[in-house]
């Protein structure tokens, strides 16, 4: 698909600089940039790249005056903010990308569910009774509706999403190839020959508008109740979300950390990659946690926490740097004990 200058401009209200009739049809970083292509220039770092970039069109801030002169092929998109309006335009192409509406077979779409206008249904993808689809759900081939479930306007699941049954999810969300949503949480009781019986898990998820979740991730159903995730929370690839965990709005959380059973965390806290956060506590609104790091208390204060068990990033720096001389420290003393030991032969 190829767009012009003009029209690229005409999205982001910006001006042309250059040819208004070039067009491009891809994308590239701007010191890589080719014929035909759309790259942008933010970071003034960059900026030696746009006198010998390849690009066709590249996206610059109102602000920019090059400083020499720049390519002949070059044509410039001037806007408020390169990034943002870069941004901007890769949603516009995304939506472009997104499949119409369309059920292709086989499929199967249950009697009992409704579907509002626009929907798309991949093949061999299923829906099972009772669910509620809200205007423009796209589901991708192989991923499972289980039944109950109701999905809110302009989500997205893609290949082989599994939601389970009761589970609610909101509008304008996003669930990445293998997400799971509603499996059992992980609840088992040893008995009196010390075997592990399970506890039912017949609680739900609910996933409040302008959630994300990376592929591969797993959020739990609630043992009793719900496990939910608050508007606007987004999470990585490869993270667990165990059973009747709330997280606040706007939170992340990067790939690999683990939210362990009942935790409640805040809203606009930054979790890192790896991180471990125990169960049955409550980490402040705002709270940042390093990668792999290890919460095993609440947390009441907003806070920037790093190492396992987590403290105060300042706290840990003085003692990392503590730390990493000990080697130092121990000959010390042992130089110092040895010279006791010799002057009290003399």
């Amino acid at each position: 698909m190829e767009f012009s200058a003009k029209q690229i401009a005409d999205i982001l209200s910006g001006d042309v600089v250059g040819d208004s009739n070039v067009t491009v049809n891809g994308l590239s970083k701007i010191e890589e940039g080719t014929s035909g292509t759309l790259s942008f220039l933010s970071n003034p770092k960059y900026e030696e790249y746009i006198y010998k970039t390849g690009s066709s069109i590249c996206i610059v801030n109102k602000s920019f005056q090059p400083s020499k002169a720049l390519p002949d092929t070059l044509t410039l998109v001037k806007v408020d903010n390169a990034y943002s309006s870069f941004a901007k335009l890769l949603d516009f192409y995304n939506q472009l990308q997104i499949k119409p509406a369309k059920i292709e077979q086989p499929s199967f779409f249950s009697e009992s569910a409704k579907a509002g206008e626009g929907l798309y249904l991949g093949a061999f993808a299923y829906i099972g009774d009772n669910v509620t689809l809200g205007e423009n759900v796209k589901v991708y081939p192989n991923a499972y509706v289980g039944d109950n479930v109701t999905i809110g306007n302009n989500t997205i699941l893609f290949p082989g999403v599994k939601v389970y049954a009761n589970c609610v999810i909101g509008q304008n969300c996003i669930l990445h190839s293998g997400v799971i949503i509603g499996s059992d949480g992980f609840g088992f009781a040893p008995n009196e020959e010390g075997e592990y019986q399970k506890i039912p898990q017949i609680g739900n998820v609910i996933l409040e508008d302008n959630v994300e979740v990376g592929s591969n991730s797993t959020i739990d159903r609630a043992t009793m109740g719900s496990t939910i995730l608050r508007r606007g929370v987004k999470i990585d690839n490869l993270v667990q979300i165990a059973h009747n965990v709330e997280i606040g709005k706007n939170t992340a959380v990067a790939a690999q950390a683990g939210i362990a059973g009942s935790a409640k965390i805040g809203a606009q806290v930054q979790i890192g990659g790896q991180a471990g956060i125990a169960g049955h506590l409550h980490i402040a609104e705002g709270t940042q946690i390093v990668a792999q790091s290890g919460i095993p208390n609440t947390v009441k204060r907003k806070s920037v926490l790093m190492g396992s068990p987590a403290i105060d990033i300042e706290d840990y720096k003085k003692s990392y740097f503590g730390f990493r001389k000990l080697p130092f420290i121990l000959k010390k003393i042992q130089e110092f004990d040895n010279h006791i030991k010799a002057t009290k032969k003399d």
